[in-house]
């Protein structure tokens, strides 16, 4: 037999590596299933956790039968809400930190915040501090001045809500209106950080 005959026979007797490790595929794809998992359960942990610790802040209020006229729509976003003054101490407790659409009408008594598929609530008219036009609130920015960002009280908690209506133009009457319910009010847009 020649040199290359016999180079040619070995190499056709040889067996070829399997191209693909099954096991060691299915093995990798299971772990970083389960970290994912892990993951996702601790920070459901998390929220349920800052829920807990929020558990003092009383049952929202619901809107009383005769709201009466109103003065403002919008429909848009509600992004949740924080801690006055703090824009990344989202609140989660009675459903403030879930996202949604939202349906807000403006009436002498207050605001009617309707959230179809999360808790609808209303802040009365005394619980209004004050309106401002800002860029960002506990998960979520925008560009300055896209975000209407509503301060009220509630069980001694001052909160600010932030909603983004469909119509951007819509936030500056908001700002108004809501201000000249409360002479103390004299920011409109922003707050230091």
């Amino acid at each position: 037999m020649t040199p290359l005959i016999a180079i040619a026979a070995e190499a056709a007797e040889q067996k070829s590596a399997e191209v693909t490790d099954w096991a060691g595929r299915l093995g990798w794809v299971a772990g970083l299933l389960l970290f994912i998992a892990f993951v996702y359960w601790l920070m459901r942990q998390g929220w349920k956790w800052r829920g807990s610790l929020q558990s003092d802040l009383p049952e929202l209020p619901t809107a009383p039968e005769p709201t009466g006229e109103a003065t403002l729509t919008l429909s848009g976003r509600y992004h949740g809400s924080t801690t006055a003054g703090q824009w990344l101490d989202r609140i989660v407790a009675h459903g403030l930190g879930t996202r949604s659409r939202v349906e807000l009408r403006l009436t002498d008594a207050g605001i009617e915040v309707v959230r179809p598929g999360a808790n609808d609530f209303f802040v009365p008219a005394a619980a209004l501090r004050e309106a401002r036009l800002d860029k960002g609130i506990a998960g979520k920015v925008l560009a300055e001045g896209g975000l209407l960002v509503i301060t009220w009280e509630h069980g001694g908690k001052p909160i600010d809500s932030g909603f983004r209506s469909d119509r951007a133009a819509e936030h500056t009457a908001w700002v108004e209106a809501i201000n000249s319910m409360n002479p103390v009010t004299t920011t409109t847009e922003g707050i230091a950080r």
